[in-house]
């Protein structure tokens, strides 16, 4: 019987995950990315204040996540969106309208669930988007 494989994935040119995990695991076909903030490689947070902003930092470090274990944007199934209160919601939906033509020129979106919440772990963070990939079997 054969024990299934995981990879685990930090890629360079990232801040250090700030606790106990690691930005993706990828285990047979699918990739989990764990939720990612707006934060910029040198672990400052960008658009304070601002989830529009924030939003495309956000989907900058899912890119970098996903480029760091040979997928893109293509690759990815399904999104979870937490979203700090309902002002955050409007700016973040404008700011993934104009991000997502270039991301799914196809038109062929990802799933996403979008949650409204009260804090992201204490932070001034506005938006964390979690990302499951599917991609081929690696040997």
């Amino acid at each position: 019987m054969s024990r299934k494989k995981r990879t685990v994935i930090n890629p360079p040119g990232m801040f250090p995950p700030g606790g106990e995990y690691s930005y993706a695991v990828r285990a047979g076909g699918l990739l989990f990315v764990a939720g990612q903030t707006a934060f910029s490689p040198e672990g400052t947070l960008v658009g304070e204040g601002d989830a529009a902003v924030q939003t495309r930092q956000v989907f900058h470090n899912i890119g970098r996540i996903l480029e760091g274990a040979g997928a893109s944007f293509s690759d990815v199934v399904e999104f979870t969106t937490y979203l700090v209160g309902v002002e955050s919601v409007a700016p973040f939906l404008a700011a993934r309208r104009e991000l997502f033509p270039s991301l799914y020129p196809d038109g062929d979106y990802p799933t996403n669930t979008l949650i409204n919440i009260e804090s992201l772990a204490g932070s001034k963070a506005l938006v964390e988007i979690k990302t499951v990939a599917v991609l081929p079997e690696s040997d």
